[in-house]
């Protein structure tokens, strides 16, 4: 099948709430212009070199989406024109970006991405500091940071049951932060989580927002 009849498929199984975010990282210029003329306007790079590129090069109504992990040193380079960064992880990246949004004179959307699955090597606050992490973050301080909700990643497992779990754990943090710390803030509405071999399920779980890469364009060119 096709980059087009892949999205079309896609397209069919999201309900109309769930934002679809193509994940274009290591694709060619040609193979994200196939999904934009498509009706794709969302693409989640991870590294930043390559998003710079395709920045440059693709058209400029695109939301360029950051969804790998962001070293400090890099954010000055994608603050002008990021749409949204997915994996904001630690205090210090938090300050960061603040400082780089500042700098540009614009509030970044940023999810917080919280640690919900068995794999070590996955990024993301703990689960269980939520009330300590909040406590030392001056919210109000972070005025060029648009907190937008959360992101994570389940265990890469068969074991549905596990899926389901964590899946659960993270939309229930949301509902604690939202209700706790971003009563007020309209735009704490997202929940990130869930690609192309469990994208089903977290939706099922709540999720508002889906990172799909290989089902879309296939497996990924690791030539790139």
């Amino acid at each position: 099948m096709s980059i087009t009849d892949n999205l079309l498929h896609i397209r069919s199984t999201l309900p109309e709430q769930v934002q679809l975010v193509a994940v274009s990282k290591t694709k060619s210029i040609d193979e994200i212009l196939e999904a934009y003329k498509t009706g794709q306007r969302v693409f989640g790079e991870n590294k930043v070199q390559e998003l710079l590129t395709k920045w440059e090069s693709l058209p400029k109504d695109i939301e360029w989406h950051y969804i790998g992990h962001l070293q400090s040193n890099k954010v000055k380079y994608i603050a002008p024109f990021i749409a949204m960064i997915h994996a904001v992880d630690s205090i210090k990246i938090l300050n960061v970006i603040n400082e780089e949004g500042r700098r540009y004179g614009r509030r970044i959307p940023c999810l917080l991405q919280f640690h919900i699955a068995k794999e070590e090597s996955k990024f993301g606050f703990q689960t269980s500091g939520v009330d300590e992490l909040f406590s030392s973050v001056e919210l109000a301080a972070l005025d060029y940071i648009l907190f937008s909700g959360v992101m994570g990643m389940a265990t890469y497992t068969e074991d549905h049951e596990v899926i389901d779990f964590e899946f659960s754990n993270l939309h229930t943090l949301f509902d604690k932060l939202k209700s706790t710390y971003f009563s007020e803030n309209d735009n704490f509405a997202e929940i990130s989580m869930g690609m192309s071999h469990d994208y089903l399920q977290a939706i099922q779980n709540g999720s508002t927002m889906v990172r799909i890469g290989s089902t879309i364009f296939g497996e990924r060119n690791i030539s790139v």
